[in-house]
């Protein structure tokens, strides 16, 4: 079954989301401590910044030529996600979580967005199962641009838009600092070939089941979905 087997008419023309990213301030604007954190955790994914390395300040705002306050936030962040490690007397350093550190992340990721993908089947408005499928649209013709920076943006959008679905905020603000916890290691998986279109499958799954109304359906959906972005984030890890 895909979306264009739903009936007609269950969806309104106006989309109404409320967003649970605190971290952005808007969709379009992204800050610049912001694009620091992204490019600083790319980096250390990648390897190019190996475990320990240490994370200077005035290096840093020197090299992005940028003062040091967005520096200093960006790191604030990394060690909030637990990629960098503030140590005193000795500033901060890259860290790595272990194997079985880093699967235990991506389990609990998955049994919180199963979690909110549930509850979003039973409680979405119509206005939100219209902004999701909007969305949902949006990463389809991303899907096929090929572009990985621009699809994990949206991407954001799409997982913000289940979780305040879920109509509970305690477990979206749990479900997101999770996601900030993991979402380097989320982010790089899209580079693998074909992850896109993959990605885009295992959404249209969630959102076929949300929209049924099925909870059951939504929460397997969902976890299976995360279990995948863990594997092919080892298939990516493996490679570079």
């Amino acid at each position: 079954m895909t979306l264009d087997d739903l009936p007609p008419g269950t969806l309104p023309a106006e989309p109404v989301v409320p967003r649970v990213d605190r971290a952005l301030p808007s969709v379009q604007k992204v800050t610049r401590a912001e694009e620091l954190r992204l490019q600083l955790a790319d980096e250390i994914v990648r390897g190019t910044l190996a475990p320990g390395s240490p994370l200077d300040e005035t290096d840093i705002a020197r090299r992005f030529s940028v003062s040091r306050t967005p520096v200093r936030e960006a790191l604030r962040q990394l060690v909030a996600s637990g990629l960098v490690e503030a140590r005193p007397h000795r500033g901060a350093v890259v860290a790595q979580p272990s194997i079985e550190r880093l699967k235990s992340m991506f389990e609990a990721m998955a049994e919180l967005e199963a979690l909110c993908a549930g509850l979003a089947a039973e409680r979405m408005s119509p206005a939100e199962r219209h902004a999701l499928e909007a969305v949902h649209e949006e990463l389809r013709l991303l899907s096929y641009a090929g572009n990985p920076e621009r699809f994990h943006e949206v991407n954001e959008r799409f997982h913000n838009t289940i979780y305040a679905g879920s109509q509970n905020g305690y477990i979206a603000e749990i479900t997101l600092a999770t996601r900030v916890r993991v979402q380097p290691f989320r982010r790089a998986q899209f580079r693998n070939l074909g992850r896109l279109a993959k990605s885009q499958a295992e959404h249209d799954r969630v959102v076929v089941a949300i929209m049924r109304g099925d909870k059951q359906g939504a929460a397997a959906a969902m976890r299976a979905h995360i279990e995948l972005v863990r594997g092919e984030y080892e298939i990516y890890a493996v490679s570079v």
